[in-house]
Parts: structure tokens; sequence; C-alpha cells
């Protein structure tokens, strides 16, 4: 067992409503290879996409699994507030409670965060997905904020549940944390996201254009809900290029047509010092790693 600050953590209520899917001021989206697609996006029940499922393959751009909240509560003060505490707080793994619609009391799981829109993307069983409506208000018990590895100064966790992180069961070696994931990824092809000057909330971008780099990586078999390391990447205060670094994170949404875009992923772990080993492991999806689905 990795030693933590678990027992100093506080967990705390934040509420998201079942977001509606919505369309900007076009309805066309403009391919890399500039043609117009008409395609679902982000908001929703996707009630055929779950973690577990392909990230890639599917008529659609940013499409985001299960259901996706958000808090439309305004704060006059400091503008959407409530929404921004949603996205920084809730973490992945974290418990989800329906508190209102035809099946109040149903629990999911959060699987990750989508920035840009900031949503919190969560996980429910296919027949709590048929049952839902947009509109209905989703608890989250928010717990995992601040958590440390009091023995591996150099590996940062953010965004993860305490019980996700015991679930996942990452291996110390001498000074550095062996973590399981699907895939490595160069840094060179991240996208849409880079730049951030936080990692708390949101994503970044995994660019599929290029198919001698897919290839080369075995990219085109990414899931969502993947853990995956992307090599030469710090997010340890926001998401930068830093040779020898080591991130982990999270795949959250569909590939993507647009320029700059792909498959999105909130980080988990990172070392700007290089103190993580990716080690490959099929079966490092967050659908297997908690159980959330027997046919995968």
């Amino acid at each position: 067992m990795l030693r933590t600050n678990v027992d100093k953590l506080v967990k705390i209520s934040v509420v998201g409503e079942v977001a509606s899917p919505i369309y900007g001021r076009g309805v066309y989206n403009i391919s890399a290879e500039g043609v117009p697609m008409v395609l679902p996006g982000v908001g929703g029940i996707t009630y055929n996409v779950r973690v577990g499922e392909p990230a890639c393959g599917w008529e659609a751009d940013h499409v985001e699994p299960g259901v996706s909240i958000e808090n439309k509560e305004n704060d006059p003060t400091f503008g959407r507030g409530a929404n921004t505490a949603l996205n920084v707080l809730s973490c992945v793994g974290n418990e989800a409670v329906m508190v209102s619609g035809d099946v109040k009391g149903a629990k999911g799981v959060v699987t990750g965060k989508h920035g840009g829109i900031e949503h919190v993307l969560v996980d429910f069983q296919s027949e709590i997905l048929e049952k839902l409506m947009l509109g209905d208000k989703v608890l989250v018990k928010a717990f995992g904020v601040g958590l440390k590895l009091l023995d591996f100064p150099s590996v940062k966790v953010m965004n993860m549940d305490p019980r996700f992180l015991e679930a996942l069961n990452p291996k110390p070696v001498d000074d550095k944390l062996e973590v399981p994931v699907t895939h490595v990824i160069p840094a060179a092809i991240m996208g849409s996201g880079l730049g951030a000057n936080q990692t708390y909330s949101g994503d970044y971008d995994i660019q599929l254009f290029d198919e001698a780099t897919r290839k080369e990586y075995g990219l085109d078999d990414l899931r969502l809900g993947d853990l995956v390391a992307i090599l030469d990447a710090d997010h340890s205060y926001g998401r930068i290029y830093r040779k020898g670094a080591v991130s982990v994170g999270i795949v959250v949404h569909t590939n993507c047509v647009t320029s700059g875009h792909g498959p999105g992923v909130t980080t988990l772990f990172t070392s700007s010092t290089g103190k993580i080993i990716p080690r490959i492991d099929s079966r490092a999806n967050i659908a297997c790693i908690l159980k959330l689905r027997t046919d995968i």
C-alpha cells in the first residue's frame, strides 16, 4: 500500500445537472482535410458510448461517454463559480448519485473532465442511462483534491479519488512509481489544451492526424477510459513540454475531425523529473479497474 495523506482530505458535495447537447454558431465542423461535416458532439446522455468503448471510429466529434453534467448556477461575482467548483473538486473515481428524476438514488462514477465546455463526465449502468432525463440533478461526493504520495514527492497526483488510486495499485520501483497504462504517447502530438496554466480541470487532446505516428505508437485502438502515459509532458503547473517528464492521464472523450483536436486526456499523475515508469497493460482502463462493465 502506498502511503498517502488520505486522512487529511476533505470530502465535499458538488452538484450538476445532465447537460443538453449543444451546437455553436455553425452546424458544420471543418475537418483537418477541409471537409465540412455534421456530427454529434458534446453533452447529453450517450446511450451506446461508455468507458471501455473505442475512442476512435465513431461518426462523432468530441462525444462524451455516459452522462455529461454541468452546474448552471450563475455567480455574478465570479462568473460561473459553481461550475468551476464542480470541475475542479470532482475527481476520477468519485461516487455520483442521482438526486432527482426517475432513478433518484442510482449511483455512478466520475470518469473524467472535459475542458472548453467544462463538463464532468459520469458513467452509469446502461439500464440507468435509459431512464435519465436532461436536467436531472447529479450529486458528486468530491474527494481527492490535495491527495499526495508521501514517499514520492517528485510524483504529483491530481483529479483522482484515493479509492481509484488504491484500485489502480501503482508499484514502487526504487524512487520511481510504476503505473499501468494502455499506451505511451509522444508530447509532440498533443494539441488543444496545451499551455493551460492548471490541470485540475479540463483535458488536452491527442492529435491522430499523422498516420505514421498512429501506427508507431499503436493509437488506433485507444479506448475511452484508458490510462495513457504522455512522454516529455509536465503537468505540474499547467501543460508544458519538458524533456524527460512523464504524465499519466485518462482518455475522456472521442476522437475529433477538427485540426488540433483528438481524444482528450485528463491528468492523473505527473513528474517533471521522470519518476513515473509506464507499464503497458491492456486492462488499464477505468471500466476494468473499477469493474464498471463485465462485457469488455
